[in-house]
């Protein structure tokens, strides 16, 4: 299988909990994790930050005043996503935790999520678009030897 060509930068904000972050987020496993997910060629940055840079992305881009675990900015409606993925640290372990689930899987998770979104999925739209949206995540992690997010533990 060929999979897309994949420009990526991965950048960690300064915050004390990041060395443990980048640990599990080596740059050429967030290679693999997005291209797994992308259809067609992509420029994409993968941000990761803390609470205040999140809840302040969230705010001022979606009038939600709260740090949430992903945010896509999609940039091109062309054959080539260009994206910004952020990832708020603390929300990610905190959800990994409650969820009973390693940090890697579940930022795997929100990765693939986000670059859905890029792509132009929605799960906001109706339930049949959330049911085929999770379906396509639960079938790239499957691939990539993750267990399906969505399932219990």
């Amino acid at each position: 299988m060929s999979l897309p060509d994949l420009s990526l930068s991965l950048q960690f904000g300064r915050f004390g909990e990041a060395g443990a972050h980048r640990v599990v987020l080596p740059r050429h496993k967030v290679v693999r994790w997005l291209r797994h997910a992308l259809v067609s060629p992509a420029e994409i940055t993968v941000r990761i930050v803390d609470a205040e840079e999140g809840q302040a992305l969230n705010r001022d881009y979606r009038h939600k005043d709260y740090a949430t675990n992903v945010l896509t900015f999609d940039y091109a409606s062309s054959p080539v996503v260009v994206a910004d993925l952020v990832l708020c640290a603390p929300v990610v372990a905190r959800e990994a935790a409650e969820q009973h689930k390693g940090l890697q899987a579940h930022y795997a998770h929100l990765l693939v999520h986000g670059a859905l979104h890029a792509q132009g999925w929605d799960h906001e739209t109706s339930e049949t678009d959330a049911q085929a949206m999770e379906a396509e995540e639960i079938r790239i992690l499957q691939g990539l030897g993750f267990d399906n997010p969505y399932a219990s533990s």
